[in-house]
């Protein structure tokens, strides 16, 4: 198995799970609230789906895409949120059957992309294996949403090793984003997995150091839970900042998850 077939495979696997979780839900189910802006399940397969959309079309057709890349740029505040409730209105059913079919036809694309070429996207162009890993990452913060709203625990497995890979690699982006200069250091990083596996990443001397729990970064590095509520530790002023502002995502960071005990 390559690489990018691994990945594909484990994204399938993170599919899975969800199109599981929500396949039996009654119709007015799907407009369980999962977010604090609002966003239903419904808005949530419907991003998931347009955004596997738009990577087809990155993919297949890169004229396309890029022109329609133009025609975003008066919306590139709302984009995101208008796509999602544009979806939503799609009944359940249907929507779930776009789903599916998105993802078959991502699987193939990505799959077919010649090795050494570059996909467009909406930052610098991207590797099959680099879009594949960040179609893993939504995946798995948005299933996180869906499945916490419905109060079903989302099973930890060593597939957040790439959700993990991801927000170490945009530690330079995560800082970009609010207009801060680029740390020269790189920080080491040391993660246990959900297996019990150590996971390493950067200089092995670095004064800057990360270490913790696999799983919480994941969901500290996608911002679904506040630095306070997860088992996750700086050393170093570099290290201890980035924690404040870690992002696996492209586009502006939103607004900051707030601690467990000041919810609801």
């Amino acid at each position: 198995m390559t690489a990018l077939q691994g990945v594909l495979a484990d994204l399938a696997a993170e599919s899975q799970e969800l199109e599981a979780a929500i396949t039996d839900l009654e119709p007015e189910q799907w407009a369980t609230v999962t977010t604090p802006e609002g966003w239903t399940i419904a808005h949530q397969i419907g991003h998931l789906h347009w955004t596997d959309r738009q990577s087809v079309l990155a993919i297949q057709d890169a004229e396309a895409f890029n022109a329609e890349m133009m025609t975003f740029i008066e919306r590139a505040a709302t984009i995101v949120d208008d796509e999602a409730a544009e979806l939503a209105k799609v009944p359940p059913a249907e929507l779930l059957e776009l789903w599916r079919a998105g993802q078959a036809q991502l699987n193939e694309a990505l799959a077919a992309v010649p090795a050494g070429e570059k996909v467009p996207w909406y930052g610098p162009p991207m590797s099959p294996i680099s879009m594949a890993t960040a179609r893993l990452m939504e995946t798995w913060a948005h299933s996180h949403d869906v499945l916490e709203s419905l109060g079903i625990e989302k099973k930890p497995s060593d597939r957040v090793k790439h959700v993990c890979h991801l927000g170490i690699r945009t530690f330079g982006f995560a800082h970009m984003m609010r207009g801060e200069q680029i740390p020269e250091v790189e920080p080491r990083v040391e993660l246990t997995s959900p297996s019990g596996e150590l996971w390493v990443w950067g200089p092995e001397d670095s004064e800057q150091r990360v270490t913790g729990d696999a799983w919480d970064f994941a969901l500290l590095a996608t911002r679904r839970r506040h630095r306070g509520d997860v088992n996750v530790a700086a050393e170093g002023d570099v290290a201890d900042h980035w924690l404040d502002i870690v992002q696996t995502f492209a586009g502006l960071p939103g607004n900051d998850p707030k601690p467990v005990a000041e919810r609801n």
